[in-house]
């Protein structure tokens, strides 16, 4: 069985993505949050690669990866990684933006893809979010206000307070290292050259149901109202999906609490029947 641990780029149209390839065993491609970049999956990444193999790059805007600007496909990029690795089909693990990804990716090429794992995953296609609590409601108007002063620094933590604290809880819940990775992760995206024009797939919200593949969906508690409700409807939508809690985290909880994350991980992944 292969083990390796690397960095390259694989080419797709104009741009050059940003690749890590890490263990042995299973593959599964990492796909990231679109307030992050590959490394929030490095404690899967180091705590995993002895049982599976864990890619994880990074997309059009994000991280290290090079590009120019043109009309392009997330789903054609994922393709490209896997192919480019020589990965007939390979576990999808997603979060967020990358949850949405790995969906679109499933059903356009369903035989690409061994598995699911959604991580407070977008749904393309989804309703709009609305009637947010008042306390969400304020903070997204001050994040608005940021925005449009071109204040990047205040919308950065801003930004770290939806998304990694939690929208309803106490600005600063999470600290040190994972804090200052956020931060350093997203700031990189909030200013990265334009990407282009992203092809936009056809939308998943009402096909949920044809995904056949065995799919864990997992969300954290602190997260937005209209996310937890969103993942809630993919489990019950996808035939056989299993889901869990992972407590007192938000949208990335396999970066915040990895000691809680990587066990619920590994069982779904020892279940998986072996590959043809």
């Amino acid at each position: 069985m292969t083990s390796m641990n690397s960095t390259s780029s694989i080419v797709s149209g104009l741009a050059h993505l940003r690749v890590s390839d890490v263990g042995r065993g299973e593959p599964v491609v990492c796909l990231h949050a679109g307030v992050a970049d590959r490394r929030m999956w490095a404690p899967q990444q180091h705590a995993l690669q002895h049982r599976y193999r864990l890619i994880a790059y990074d997309r059009r805007g994000f991280g290290e990866t090079r590009y120019e600007p043109e009309r392009f496909s997330h789903v054609a990029d994922l393709m490209a990684v896997l192919d480019g690795l020589r990965l007939d089909s390979a576990v999808l693990m997603g979060c967020s933006m990358g949850g949405g990804l790995a969906i679109d990716a499933a059903l356009a090429h369903p035989k690409r893809v061994r598995a699911l794992v959604l991580v407070a995953s977008a749904v393309s296609g989804a309703p709009k979010a609305s009637d947010y609590p008042p306390a969400v409601q304020a903070k997204l108007a001050e994040l608005e206000a940021a925005e449009q002063r071109g204040d990047v620094a205040a919308v950065n933590e801003l930004e770290a307070q939806c998304w990694l604290d939690g929208p309803m809880q106490p600005p600063g819940r999470v600290g040190g290292a994972t804090r200052e990775l956020f931060l350093s992760m997203n700031g990189i995206s909030l200013q990265a050259a334009p990407a282009g024009d992203a092809i936009e797939p056809p939308p998943a919200f009402d096909r949920l149901h044809e995904l056949t593949v065995p799919t864990l969906a997992i969300w954290g508690p602190h997260d937005f109202p209209h996310v937890q409700a969103r993942m809630k409807h993919v489990v019950a939508q996808v035939r056989g999906a299993r889901h869990r809690i992972i407590e007192d985290t938000a949208h990335l909880p396999g970066l915040e609490r990895p000691e809680e994350f990587n066990p619920v991980l590994v069982e779904f992944l020892d279940g998986l029947k072996p590959s043809a």
